[in-house]
């Protein structure tokens, strides 16, 4: 096989598992985000009683849905590893913050239903973690588009070998990352932080509305709340857009570009789905209405993906420039696609057989 059948084999490998990357981080946003936001809305809640019940009607599936982020990571590391190490520099701090915040509602889920006087504190601990953990992420991903900053530096290689051609000792221009610690953190950084908090905000009212039977406190209160974070997601929605057009040349060339009706039509759908999941809020199709705001989400994130492409960090590394080696990646590639369709199967079982209603006291009792 020669070196051009090679390259290509390996681009397409490469582009591959940004796809499947994408995919991971949807999951991840899907459903772990609806955990998210029903511990948002715990923040607010009245008493020790609802923090509880919302965390009982969560407990066979919470931990199944934060394995996505694991191997959102594993992607990154096993097929972008210059991302995966860059990226541990320069978002040091908010990611920090977010694994304290996963931590935290980890732990609180395992202590809670074993506490007698510490019960409060461990509601608490999953709510404000929750809120943490969803702001944090949301810095990092406003702060990740935006580029890290990088500067190239002269390393000397030793000799490499490939499919038998052997190249002297040579010199060669190596990135490394060139920020500060708090290089992160921008308006737009704390924009998108607000705007994660927003939008899993509106996802765990849906989902309290589809997992609580209609007329418990919860459900009622999870719609009234539903209600008015649905706006503030649409205003969200176009003030993230309109910002990210006027910060970023390479997301505004392809928006106004020779395609720009396409992306028209893409925001027309998403406004679609958006209205089916208000109108099926309002006649109580709960799970519908949940459903249909997955797909809002869907929308905007292969927007955002198929934006940013050919970049998997824009104006930092392209897709070919950040993977592994053509023989990483095929070996990667091998072992490690079929673990997709086994955590989906068993992400949709865990729902199916967590998929009943519950009422507060029921699942207060339980918790």
């Amino acid at each position: 096989m020669d070196l051009l059948s090679i390259g290509r084999i390996a681009g397409t490998l490469t582009t591959w598992w940004w796809l499947l990357l994408s995919l991971a981080f949807f999951l991840y946003i899907a459903t772990d985000g609806t955990d998210l936001g029903a511990g948002i809305f715990a923040v607010f809640s009245k008493d020790e009683e609802e923090r509880g019940a919302i965390m009982a009607s969560m407990a066979g599936m919470w931990d199944g849905n934060e394995s996505w982020l694991v191997v959102a990571g594993g992607v990154l590391f096993g097929a972008f590893p210059l991302v995966y190490g860059s990226a541990f520099n320069y978002l040091m701090i908010p990611l920090m913050f977010a694994l304290w915040g996963i931590i935290a509602r980890a732990v609180a889920f395992e202590f809670h239903i074993h506490a007698k006087k510490s019960k409060r504190f461990w509601g608490w601990a999953f709510a404000v973690g929750s809120l943490f953990a969803t702001f944090f992420a949301g810095v990092s991903l406003g702060a990740t588009l935006q580029g890290f900053p990088m500067k190239s530096g002269l390393a000397m290689q030793p000799a490499l070998a490939a499919h038998g051609v052997f190249a002297q000792n040579y010199t060669t221009p190596i990135m490394h990352f060139s920020g500060g610690i708090l290089d992160f953190l921008t308006p737009f950084s704390i924009w998108t932080g607000v705007g994660a908090v927003i939008a899993a905000s509106l996802a765990g009212g849906l989902y309290l509305c589809a997992r609580f039977i209609p007329g418990d406190p919860i459900h009622e209160r999870a719609r009234k709340w539903t209600n008015v974070v649905s706006l503030l997601a649409l205003a969200a929605i176009v003030i993230t857009l309109v910002w990210s057009y006027a910060l970023f040349p390479w997301a505004a060339a392809k928006w106004t570009g020779s395609d720009w009706w396409i992306w028209l039509i893409w925001f027309i759908i998403v406004l679609i789905f958006a209205f089916k999941s208000s109108t099926n809020h309002s006649v109580r199709k709960d799970f519908s209405a949940m459903m249909w705001g997955i797909g809002v989400v869907a929308l905007l994130w292969a927007a955002m993906w198929a934006t940013i492409f050919p970049y998997v960090v824009p104006n930092t590394w392209t897709i070919v420039q950040a993977a592994n080696p053509a023989d990483s990646i095929a070996v990667f590639t091998l072992f490690m696609t079929g673990f997709f369709p086994i955590m989906i199967m068993y992400n949709w079982y865990q729902i199916w057989v967590f998929r009943g209603r519950f009422s507060k006291k029921m699942a207060y009792g339980a918790h």
